[in-house]
């Protein structure tokens, strides 16, 4: 396994494990039963007028992020690691499964919320929250989608991070953007880098995140990603094969 060790380069935000790995995401093994509520079959709904589900976003009060319609009757929640293997398994061969005949359909709603594994992740996480609730699950999707050369060009920056730590916190976030390669990344996708730096200047906001992944890993036993949610039950760390007939099981059919 190859692992990538980065300094904690914030004092609280990232009092945090830090080793990145690029298979194993947590200690959660796949479920080998169903744990998924059980419904009767519901009707598609439309999306409003010139519109799909999918474009459809808010923020959840927990600070997720909701896509599709947002009354729909199965509720399916991601905890997702923005440096977990798995997770962007999960994205390269579901997703587009997930949004086109599920989300799109209002049959079914999408929150992503992140548990943040290590200093890289929290700034993606703070990064794909730069601009508009529409970008933040496109965004992340776009770093699973190119998986492998963001995690390896995070390693070619890796001895730049020694000595943030000691920058100021308005300043730290951003150099381990531009170190590790994320604010071109992010600004070949509509975020400038101006509008990244401004961003990440944000410390409280930066901290915030790390301070939810916490407080609701813990409040909901979530100890690996991805670990998804159907009707507020937590049926375990999936991929698509298993994950779809839980989703038909629970009415999406």
């Amino acid at each position: 396994m190859t692992m990538l060790r980065l300094p904690r380069f914030a004092p609280t935000a990232l009092a945090l494990p830090l080793a990145l790995a690029l298979a194993a995401c947590g200690e959660k093994d796949a479920v080998s039963e169903s744990g998924a509520p059980t419904g009767e079959p519901v009707a598609a709904v439309a999306a409003p007028a010139g519109q799909q589900w999918a474009d459809v976003a808010t923020v959840t009060p927990e600070g997720g992020a909701l896509i599709g319609n947002p009354n729909a009757p199965i509720k399916l929640m991601e905890f997702g690691s923005l440096t977990c293997g798995a997770c962007a398994q999960f994205a390269q061969t579901g997703f587009e499964h997930l949004r086109d005949k599920y989300i799109n359909s209002g049959r079914v709603s999408f929150e992503l919320r992140n548990q943040v594994h290590n200093g890289i992740d929290l700034v993606m996480a703070r990064m794909v929250r730069c601009s508009t609730p529409e970008a933040i699950v496109p965004l992340s999707e776009q770093v699973w989608m190119n998986f492998e050369p963001v995690m390896e060009r995070a390693q070619q920056g890796a001895a730049a991070l020694e000595n943030m730590g000691q920058l100021p916190e308005n300043q730290r976030y951003a150099a381990v953007a531009e170190a590790t390669g994320l604010l071109d990344f992010f600004a070949a996708r509509g975020i400038s880098k101006d509008q990244a730096r401004a961003c990440l200047a944000d410390g409280k906001a930066v901290e915030e995140i790390a301070n939810r992944s916490t407080a609701q890993s813990e409040e909901l036993n979530v100890t690996g990603t991805p670990t998804f949610f159907i009707n507020g039950r937590n049926v375990g760390t999936q991929g698509w094969a298993t994950l779809e007939p839980m989703l038909q099981e629970a009415g999406a059919r």
